[in-house]
């Protein structure tokens, strides 16, 4: 239990601390968690310089600010440790840097179409600009569909969240909002007994998401409020601790070097330590950004999330969001309003390898990142998922990085029919389990890794996240978890990767272990192109390093053998893949 900050300095010549509490710093700093981006992500650090992996284990889902630096200069890949080997280096990474070392150094890669299915990405990026996708049958910028695909110069990919006119969808509602907005008009004055039979399935899931609505309605209310109290507090607290210390900048380095007697500012000094250590902040004031940052996502979830009468998809796309058999709508525009999410999954994925700056992606040039754009600040739709499945499979992408969830899927039959249409091609989907540190056996997450009649998704690997060491700690404390749904753990805890600006950061969240392992199917299918998506999957479950720590189970007081949490009880080894397509190949 941390200790709380208690007032201190009470005379009025002295600098004042507020009586606050440690906990609710900390859920104030990380409110935004599973609410955003539902396998989301957290930034640690957004830095142009190499950074250390947190001590802890950081909350997944707030929206990090990249800060405008400079073109990073030199190699930052050591601050990636899930490159390490659990062998060599006692560190539960994925072996990248061995396997490339020992296995693959006098192999020759191939080309594979990884699409990203992402809010956006920084098609400018120093370590990323050079790994797109092109379309060579689409000339750029003449506003004609010359390759009669559909889709007006979708020369990197597309975007199913624009509109005609070139705007794009940024904020919109949660899924379980969507529901019920539309359930409220539609069954107003209705009960179960007086609905239709053809309305009954209908019904009960508004029900049901009203239900879910109003819980998550208070929850969030109180959150704002308690976010929004917190930042005046700690406003103050930071600038009287810079007058009674006697610095400009509250970094751990003078919080350490702080010489004083007094107890009360001596509990505040380590009280602030333990928030900066728990959040990653890199001073105090960063720890203040990303209070202000809690207030802002709390009020945007508020007033557009959760806003039953909020909806920019009629203005903005114009299309008929019930209407499944609309294909071709949208823009070209891949980048959208806040490309941080999809950038730093697509650098994780194939970041350039050989250009000794930055960071490496774990697949090889001549990988290719296709981005299709089709997930906003809120709850992707149904339509535009199956839409972006498609497109991508229809544009010879091989294997698919999904990571995005929710709790809802009203429209579940049309994500399914795209499995199938991908399985048909031979597409090998990663989905990211969540990250509301569930058992997936027991609650929803969708896209789901089995179709409505409970049969398996031969084609789809959906992935845990895990931490970088080897204790009780090593599935992440968010990460969703189940011994039917989940196949795989992968490294999602600190994962130093790209972010708009040509800046990186840390980020955490299933979201960064789903585009470990599509990384590693892309290595796979690169050097080994004659591996069938079913082969991808098998490989990957086959020799996924199984561990029998016990380990604190998610959400959760109770202890477990890791082993129990997923199918393989394993995690992600790209080493040992790479082994097992060696032999495969044979």
């Amino acid at each position: 239990m941390l200790k709380p900050l208690d007032a201190a300095f009470p005379h009025s010549m002295t600098p004042i601390f507020s009586r606050v509490t440690l906990p609710v710093l900390l859920a104030a700093t990380l409110l935004s968690s599973c609410a955003r981006r539902p396998q989301a992500t957290t930034t640690a650090a957004t830095t142009a310089i190499s950074t250390p992996a947190p001590e802890v284990i950081t909350e997944p889902e707030s929206k990090p600010t990249p800060v405008a630096t400079p073109a990073p200069v030199g190699d930052l890949s050591t601050s990636q440790w899930y490159l390490k080997d659990p062998r060599l280096d006692k560190v539960p990474g994925v072996g990248a840097t061995r396997t490339y070392e020992e296995l693959l150094k006098n192999r020759t890669p191939g080309p594979v179409i990884v699409a990203v299915i992402d809010s956006g990405i920084d098609t400018a990026h120093v370590d990323l600009k050079g790994m797109l996708w092109t379309n060579t049958k689409e000339i750029p910028g003449n506003g004609i569909d010359d390759d009669k695909n559909g889709y007006i110069d979708d020369v990197h990919g597309w975007n199913f969240l624009g509109g005609p006119d070139g705007r794009n969808i940024n904020a919109e509602t949660l899924e379980v909002t969507r529901i019920v907005a539309a359930g409220r008009k539609r069954f107003k004055g209705k009960t179960a007994a007086t609905v239709k039979p053809t309305e009954k399935a209908d019904y009960a899931l508004y029900v049901k998401a009203e239900k879910t609505y109003k819980t998550r309605l208070a929850e969030e209310t109180e959150r704002f409020q308690q976010v929004e109290g917190m930042a005046g507090p700690l406003t103050m607290m930071v600038d009287n601790m810079k007058q009674a210390l006697g610095v400009t900048t509250l970094d751990t380095t003078a919080l350490r070097n702080a010489k004083t007697d007094d107890p009360n500012l001596q509990r505040a000094v380590g009280g602030m330590l333990d928030m900066m250590r728990q959040t990653g902040a890199s001073d105090a004031d960063d720890l203040l950004k990303q209070l202000n940052e809690g207030v802002k996502q709390e009020r945007s979830m508020l007033e557009n999330s959760l806003n039953l009468s909020f909806d920019p998809r009629a203005d903005i796309v114009k299309d008929n969001p019930n209407d499944l058999t609309q294909r071709y709508y949208g823009n070209n525009d891949i980048q959208g309003p806040d490309p941080t999410h999809g950038t730093h999954v697509s650098g994780i994925i194939a970041a350039v390898r050989d250009n000794n700056l930055g960071v490496m992606g774990i697949a090889p040039n001549p990988v290719r990142i296709m981005t299709v754009r089709a997930v906003p600040d809120g709850d992707e739709r149904d339509k535009d998922v199956a839409n972006a499945i498609r497109y991508a499979v229809d544009n010879g992408a091989q294997i698919i990085n999904m990571s995005f969830g929710k709790e809802f899927s009203p429209q579940r039959q049309a994500v399914e029919a795209a499995f199938k249409y991908a399985a048909s091609k031979n597409v090998l989907l990663v989905h990211a389990a969540g990250n509301e540190n569930a058992n997936l056996d027991v609650t929803n997450n969708y896209p789901a890794s089995f179709y409505m009649n409970n049969t398996a998704v031969p084609n789809l690997l959906t992935v845990g996240a895990s931490g970088p060491r080897i204790n009780a700690q090593l599935p992440a404390n968010f990460s969703n978890y189940s011994k039917k749904a989940v196949d795989v753990f992968a490294p999602g805890v600190a994962i130093f990767n790209t972010l708009p600006g040509s800046t990186f950061g840390n980020e955490s969240g299933t979201s960064m272990a789903s585009p470990v392992t599509a990384g590693v199917a892309a290595v796979l299918k690169s050097y080994f192109p004659k591996l069938s998506a079913a082969d991808l999957k098998r490989i990957i479950m086959q020799s996924a390093q199984v561990h029998r720590t016990q380990v604190q189970v998610p959400g959760t007081d109770k202890k477990a053998d890791f082993s129990t949490l997923s199918v393989t009880g394993g995690i992600v080894d790209m080493y040992e893949a790479v082994k097992l397509a060696q032999k495969s190949a044979l």
